[in-house]
């Protein structure tokens, strides 16, 4: 029989679960203003002379030591827990941005936004969706790393228009120092939200076999908990990596194109609204996907994503300029469920890394798993 203080304790727990997932989103809110570095580019002044290159670099070298950085991150966050990584992810995003208002030159740029920034980043997120699983049962890994998640892709619908009008303002320098305090106190102070269940915590609705894995789960995941070491000597976790970086790869490469899909007359003015589309649907996307998952598989809902991205790959190589697919409303529709087909690799991978791999390792493990997604932002985004 239930005790009075044993239905308290799952309670208290289960409102600690969402006080941490809340708190993972709303720092994936701030971290996720690096996919807004189109607008930074876009208003650098001439007079600063910088070349297409120098332009791309701070941006191609951020998504790389972000996911790099996911490795180490998620390796500590596992170890001494993921408010402090969180807490040093937040100061190095501030200092990096400070650093790049200090200065015009290119290599300030990319040591501040590039390698502090993108460090930062790769700290913090690596901290968020571990302790957020961590707090409820097996069947709602999905719908809660989605959520977490989220955040970063709906950064840019708050980000991009934000950022334009600060710039407009107060310049780019002005900007970069604003945007350095506003999220490094931020990420640090929603930091301190994160907390990891004690030893011996079983998630609420485990006794009644919710927190058992379903039916549709990799039976790989019946009670494994499998170190790094362990993870790169199996043979799925290349199978996956190369599965990451195939779906997250050709969702950059369409999304870094899609204006261009677009007729002459609309290509500048579809400009806001195909941000706006593609970052709901890439937030939004996450949790619907994340959610489906724990329902129907993961394996399932991967087949759906990408069967999703062939047919979209393919109607795109039909929306000539001046066609009908090129016209605002197909093009705001479509960019959405590009923006939501990709935003599903960020909500799915990070459950199936823990399907297959367990808990214990959890942070260190999809670090690991997610240079997929930077190697592919690397080499698309230069």
């Amino acid at each position: 029989m239930t005790t009075r203080d044993e239905l308290q304790g799952a309670s208290g727990s289960v409102a600690r679960g969402w006080i941490v997932t809340l708190a993972g989103l709303g720092i994936n809110l701030a971290l996720g203003s690096i996919y807004s570095w189109s607008v930074i580019r876009k208003g650098i002044p001439e007079d600063w002379g910088w070349s297409d290159t120098q332009k791309a670099l701070p941006y191609s070298a951020a998504l790389l030591v972000f996911s790099l950085m996911m490795v180490p991150g998620g390796r500590w966050q596992d170890r001494i827990g993921p408010r402090i990584v969180a807490t040093l992810g937040g100061l190095l995003l501030g200092i990096g941005l400070v650093i790049c208002s200090l200065t015009n030159q290119s290599w300030a740029y990319v040591v501040g936004f590039g390698l502090l920034g993108g460090g930062g980043i790769g700290f913090a997120y690596a901290s968020c969706t571990p302790a957020a699983v961590k707090w409820f049962p097996a069947a709602k890994t999905g719908m809660i790393a989605g959520i977490v998640v989220s955040g970063f892709g709906l950064a840019a619908v708050y980000a991009a228009p934000l950022i334009r009008w600060l710039i407009g303002l107060v310049g780019v320098q002005q900007t970069m120092l604003i945007l350095g305090i506003a999220f490094s106190i931020g990420v640090v102070v929603l930091a301190q939200l994160l907390r990891t269940p004690p030893a011996g915590y079983t998630p609420g609705g485990a006794a009644s076999g919710a927190g058992k894995p379903s039916s549709s789960a990799p039976k790989v995941s019946s009670g494994r908990e499998c170190s790094p070491l362990q993870v790169l000597q199996s043979w799925q976790f290349y199978v996956l990596w190369l599965m990451y970086a195939v779906g997250a790869g050709a969702g950059l490469m369409v999304i870094s194109n899609l204006a261009d899909f677009a007729s002459k007359e609309l290509q500048l003015a579809l400009g806001h609204l195909l941000v706006a589309a593609l970052a709901l649907g890439n937030g939004i996307g996450r949790i619907i996907t994340g959610t489906l998952s724990d329902l129907i598989g993961r394996r399932q809902t991967l087949l759906l994503c990408f069967l999703l991205q062939m047919a979209l790959m393919l109607l795109l190589s039909q929306a000539k300029p001046d066609t009908l697919l090129s016209q605002a409303a197909v093009m705001a529709v479509l960019s959405a469920l590009i923006g939501a087909n990709f935003g599903a690799n960020l909500a799915l991978f990070p459950a199936v890394t823990k399907d297959y791999y367990g808990l214990k390792h959890f942070g260190a493990n999809y670090g690991m798993m997610f240079t997929a997604y930077g190697v592919g932002g690397f080499g698309l985004s230069l």
